[in-house]
This record gives C-alpha cells, structure tokens and sequence, in this order.
C-alpha cells in the first residue's frame, strides 16, 4: 500500500474539476468526468471513487486505472479519524481484497519518514479498518495545501462492474482543541519512493515475494525525529499472520499486531483489540535501534505470485512521552 503511491507521483497530472456548491456555505470540487466527487457535511468529508469496471490495468498503465483527486479545504480543520469502504454503484458491499489502497497525500508538505516526498497523512487497504485518534489529537489540514486523494484496486479482482470506493474523513469540531500530530510511515517492505533504487530483487510495489509456508521477516529502522506514538495503523495483505515493531536496543516490543483471517488466510481486518491507540503513547528516538517484524503464511498448494506488506503509520507528538518508560 505505501511504497506504489509514490510510484504513481511519477505519472500525475493535474486533473480538471468542476465547482459545485454543497450546503449554503462551501463550494467543493468534483471531476469532469464524475469519477470522483468531494463533498462536505458538518464535521465530515468524504470522497467516493467511481464507478469503474474490474480488473484494471496496475502495472505501465498507472495513469489511466488509478484514478486521482486534486482538492483543497475551505478552511484549516484537524483530521481526527477516517474509514475506507468498497461497493458496487447499487450500494452491494465489496470484499476488502478488492482494495489495494485509498490513500490521502498533502502535496504541499513534506514527510518527515521519506525526505524530499511529500505527506501521506492517511489511507488504508484491504484491511479497512476505521481509524480513531485519541481525544483531543489531531492531524492538521492546511487550507492553503494541494491535497490528493488516490486509489487503487487490486488488479486480479474478478471482473465487477461499476465498483466505487470511499473515503471517509472525520474533523474535529470547530473550535475544539486538538494537539497536532504528526505522521511517521514504517514498514519491511521499503516505504520511500528515494529508496526504490536500493530495493532487495524479491520487492516489487505490490510487496515482498512470499515463499509457500512460514516466512518471517525483519528490516532494521532508525527513527528521523523524535516523537510520542499515540496511534498506529497497521497494514497488511493476506496471509499476514503478525506485524511487530521493536526497539532492539532497550530489548522491548513497542507493537505487535495480529489480524482476524479466514481458513485460507485471507486478511479480514485487524481487530479494534489489535489497533494501538493511547493518549499516553510510547517514544521512539534518533539514537535507538529498531526493527520492523512480518510474519507470512503462504498455503503449500497456493498458485501464482504473491506479495506480502507489513507496514504502519504511525501517529505522533514530537519529542518524547512525558511519561516514557526508561
């Protein structure tokens, strides 16, 4: 889910919008060729993709079956949580699989993960769960950024018409106050576009190959900033059976993360149980040693290739837990 979206900077352009007015107050943006539409309540912004006929083309065709959204906001407004949903235009919900991800960029304001890149500041995939901040934690939306919205089917969904994606934004109410955040991506799989070049020959954007039965996996991480974890959404494909991140050098598991699956390891969701969320929060640093952990089963009789992630965005104060553990 991470590592393609910046693949895909490679291939936007600025798509045209029309302006249509929503309630008595804003005016919002919607595509030319109605493939998305933004619109505005209260405390809400949703955007909803579609319809658009399954499979389409993901790979040398990205420009033209991913489809992509250009916006900005009427005024500045704190993201505090979001959910992801996949349907049919006559409202019949989809599998989770269909969805290889829906992900929210600001164009104008840099990653403090992936240097020089731009903001991914939310998004989900297959496993689309609805994501909740702490109370009185936020994400800050600035009204003078370009913002992007962009999604992403699975390119060996079965053939499906009119399938329509949605993303949902939930904003803290004006006037509330809310303590900003930050947002950190980590992953086994390489999550910067910059570090594509250095990529291990079994990576693509779809993942990492996975080998039939058990496969466990690390990949070191140093922080870039310090900074007070207080939300953590985990990412994965089928057959994740763990994803894990550790401080190597104090010897402690900061999160372990395992999902709800079907019999055939098919990746339903992970469990609200599972989801970190804790206004305390834990603190990573620049001087520690940490590692990124996936654990994989691919079935013995599974054909074909298959790509595992294991990745988390990371939600943070800068600088370390008032109350961190020594």
């Amino acid at each position: 889910m991470l590592s393609i979206v910046f693949a895909c900077l490679l291939v936007l352009s600025q798509i045209g919008v029309a302006w249509a007015e929503v309630g008595h107050h804003h005016t919002v943006p919607t595509l030319q060729e109605k493939k998305a539409i933004l619109s505005f309540e209260e405390d809400v912004i949703t955007i909803t993709f579609g319809p658009i006929d399954l499979p389409t083309g993901h790979s040398g065709d990205l420009a033209a079956s991913l489809p992509k959204f250009f916006f900005s906001l009427p005024e500045d407004r704190y993201l505090i949580g979001y959910k992801s949903e996949v349907f049919t235009q006559d409202g019949r919900a989809l599998p989770g699989e269909y969805l290889h991800h829906l992900l929210l960029l600001d164009m104008d304001q840099k990653s403090i993960s992936c240097p020089g890149e731009p903001l991914f500041f939310a998004g989900a995939g297959m496993e689309l769960n609805e994501t909740r901040f702490p109370k009185g934690y936020g994400v800050k939306l600035n009204s003078t950024h370009k913002l992007m919205a962009l999604v992403a089917f699975y390119h060996k969904a079965p053939p499906t018409k009119d399938a329509m994606a949605r993303f949902t934004m939930f904003m803290a109410p004006r006037g509330t106050r809310v303590e900003p955040m930050g947002v950190y991506q980590v992953g086994v799989n390489v999550v910067c576009f910059s570090k594509f070049s250095e990529r291990p020959e079994n990576q693509t954007d779809e993942g990492i190959e996975i080998e039939p039965g058990v496969q466990v996996m690390t990949a070191p991480l140093n922080f870039l900033v310090d900074g007070c974890v207080k939300y953590a959404y985990p990412h994965g494909h089928n057959g994740v059976l763990l994803v894990a991140l550790e401080n190597r050098t104090t010897n402690r598991t900061l999160l372990r993360t395992v999902p709800e699956v079907e019999q055939d390891g098919t990746l339903r969701v992970f469990p609200e149980h599972q989801i970190y969320v804790d206004a305390t929060g834990f603190s990573v640093n620049t001087k520690d040693t940490y590692e990124m952990v996936l654990v994989h089963h691919r079935p013995l009789h599974q054909k074909g290739e298959v790509f595992g992630m294991g990745n988390y965005l990371l939600y943070m104060t800068p600088g370390q837990c008032p109350n961190s553990p020594s």
